[in-house]
């Protein structure tokens, strides 16, 4: 099927809207129709924000609000310099390695120090579990056969070490401290992945509403690499076309300014071939996470 946003879809989408359809349903119209769920998105998301900006610049136009789905938020992002390939953060120069507008990605060097790094280790190493994930149908957690690391979670600011790494991440993307969770310490053994995955909480599912209550949405990720595995453990970004390779004390960075798929914020952790991998993960989110 063409996947082509033709001026006829476009109008259609407004129509709809117009009807006072809800969003998930144009949606799922589109979707049954054969449109790809991807593509789909985007145009009722592109369609309704031209409709606005015609109505803002006096073209007559019918009214139609715009779903507050299709609305991003505001995110967490860093400064980024103008004639220098780092960012002072007061404690750190951080170098910044690359920079993606779309998806929002920021590969940063030197994030932590190699002491910073090892003491995150020690410091993980006699609480590690099998990881678990955030069960979205009932806002618990569950074992994911997609996810073979082993894992465990700092509460936030539990040690002078972790206060010192969440205030500089905080300097770094503009982001309050307290809107952070506390930082997960992962370990990939050989053959160890997890699969591609969005980090967002999925809006549909029933879990939903009970894991929002702690903070609302994710709103972007902070990948810490502890060390640097022999061969393997990349972060991948599939939509991107995009892998990070994990070199100790640097990061990735990206950030979703609302849980969709037109964010293209899908990644994931590529098998690790030879060695192991550690890395700290620091998620944050809207507002304060109690």
């Amino acid at each position: 099927m063409n996947q082509s946003v033709t001026p006829e879809l476009r109008q259609w989408i407004v129509d709809q809207a117009l009807a006072g359809h809800q969003p998930e349903a144009v949606l799922g119209a589109m979707v049954q129709a054969g449109w790809t769920e991807d593509v789909a998105e985007v145009a009722l998301e592109d369609t309704l924000r031209d409709h606005l900006r015609q109505r803002a610049s006096g073209k007559p136009v019918a009214s139609v609000v715009v779903p507050t789905a299709a609305q991003g938020v505001r995110v967490p992002d860093a400064d980024l310099p103008v004639s220098s390939g780092e960012v002072d953060v007061g404690d750190r120069r951080i170098q910044v390695l690359a920079s993606l507008q779309s998806p929002r990605v920021l590969v940063l060097g030197g994030l932590l120090s190699g002491e910073e790094c090892d003491a995150l280790i020690a410091a993980a190493r006699p609480r590690l579990a099998r990881s678990l994930t955030v069960q979205t149908k009932t806002g618990g957690e569950e074992l994911n056969p997609d996810r073979t690391s082993n894992g465990m979670f700092f509460n936030r600011g539990e040690s002078e070490l972790l206060k010192s790494i969440e205030s500089r991440i905080a300097r770094l993307l503009n982001w309050p401290v307290e809107n952070g969770e506390g930082l997960q310490v992962l370990h990939y053994g050989p053959g160890a992945e997890y699969k591609p995955h969005y980090d967002y909480f999925d809006p549909v599912e029933p879990g939903t509403p009970t894991i929002l209550k702690r903070g609302g949405q994710r709103v972007a990720t902070l990948v810490m690499y502890l060390n640097q595995p022999e061969q393997g453990g990349g972060t991948t970004f599939p939509d991107a076309g995009l892998e990070v390779a994990p070199q100790r004390g640097n990061a990735v960075f990206f950030s979703y300014d609302r849980p969709s798929p037109a964010t293209r914020t899908l990644h994931g952790g590529a098998p690790v071939i030879v060695g192991e991998k550690w890395v700290a993960t620091k998620w944050l989110r809207e507002r304060e996470f109690v």
